[in-house]
């Protein structure tokens, strides 16, 4: 999912649209530090 997520973001960039990037990036941040602490709850 956030390899797609990640293309949305370079695909939006490409096309300068500042909104998307800045929504995609932080929605981006978030799923990677909730996905470090669930890894690190569970190990």
């Amino acid at each position: 999912m956030l390899a797609k997520e990640r293309i949305t973001l370079n695909m939006a960039s490409e096309a300068n649209d500042e909104g998307t990037v800045a929504l995609m990036s932080d929605y981006i941040v978030q799923q990677e530090k909730l996905v470090w602490m669930l890894s690190s709850f569970l190990d």
